[in-house]
C-alpha cells in the first residue's frame, strides 16, 4: 500500500466530505497536524464535526477553521484561549461538547479498540453527566461514555519511517496516539521520514498498521501560546 504522499492536499485527496466527523491530535499548539489543517482549510470542506483536546487559539491550528465558519461542532476539553470560540459558541453557531480531558482521550482509545462505551466517575453529579446513563459499582455512581469512531485522524508526528511506523514528541504523544486510533483512516504529517529498519522498534509509539497516509510537513515554525516575559533584575 503505498502510504508517502507529495503533500497535504494530496494525502487528503478523496477522503475529505461535507458533514465529516476529525478526530484531530496535538495538545495547545504542540503536535498538531499544521499542515493537514490547512489543507482542509484550502478545500472548504464544511460542517465539521471535531474531536480535539482545545480549538487551537485565534488563527492558529483549529482556530483557522473556526474562522472560516468550517465547524459545525466541536468536542473538547479545552477551549479558554481563543475568543472566536466564545464568540461562536455563545451566539450560537457553533455546538459545543465538553468533555473532561482524560475522558475524551479514554473515548478515543475506546472507539479505536472496539470498545462502544465505558464507565468512568469523572463527570459524576455535573452537567457532564446530564443525559447520561448513570450505574452503581460497589456502592458508586458512574456515568456511561461512548466511545468516539471518526471519518479521518489528522495527527503530527516527530518520526516516522516509509512504513508509517511513528514516533511522537514529548506532550505531542499525549493526543495524537489516541486519536490515531480512533479514525476510519488516518493522515499523519512528520517531521522526518527515514527508510524501514531505521527506527528501533522499542521506541515506537504507533505502529505503522494504524497510519493510512503519510506526508512529510516539515519544516516547521515553534509557535508560543503565550509569551511570559520578565524585566531583567538589576546587578
Amino acid at each position: 500500500m503505498k502510504k508517502l504522499y507529495p503533500d497535504a492536499a494530496a494525502a487528503l485527496d478523496g477522503v475529505l466530505f461535507d458533514g465529516m466527523t476529525i478526530c484531530a491530535g496535538g495538545f495547545g499548539l504542540s503536535g498538531i497536524p499544521e499542515r493537514l489543517i490547512d489543507a482542509i482549510q484550502a478545500a472548504g470542506t464544511k460542517d465539521l464535526t471535531i474531536a480535539s483536546n482545545n480549538a487551537g487559539i485565534d488563527g492558529e491550528g483549529l482556530g483557522k477553521l473556526l474562522r472560516t465558519r468550517q465547524v459545525k461542532k466541536m468536542i473538547s476539553s479545552y477551549v479558554g484561549e481563543n475568543k472566536e470560540f466564545e464568540r461562536q459558541y455563545l451566539s450560537g453557531e457553533l455546538e459545543v461538547e465538553f468533555c473532561p480531558q482524560g475522558t475524551l482521550a479514554e473515548r478515543c482509545r475506546a472507539g479505536g479498540a472496539g470498545i462502544p462505551g465505558f464507565y468512568t466517575k469523572t463527570g459524576v453529579g455535573t452537567l457532564v453527566a446530564d443525559g447520561k446513563e448513570v450505574k452503581t459499582f460497589d456502592g458508586e455512581d458512574y456515568i456511561l461514555e461512548r466511545g468516539i469512531r471518526a471519518d479521518l485522524a489528522i495527527i503530527k508526528g516527530w518520526k516516522a519511517d516509509e512504513s508509517g511506523n511513528l514516533i511522537f514528541r514529548k506532550t505531542a504523544r499525549n493526543f495524537n496516539a489516541p486519536m490515531a486510533t480512533a479514525g476510519k483512516i488516518c493522515v499523519a504529517e512528520v517531521e522526518e521520514i527515514v527508510p524501514v529498519g531505521s527506527l528501533d522498534p522499542d521506541c515506537i509509539h504507533l505502529p505503522g498498521v494504524y497510519v493510512n497516509r503519510l506526508v512529510m510537513g516539515g519544516p516547521y515554525d515553534k509557535k508560543i501560546e503565550f509569551r511570559m516575559t520578565r524585566t531583567r533584575a538589576e546587578a
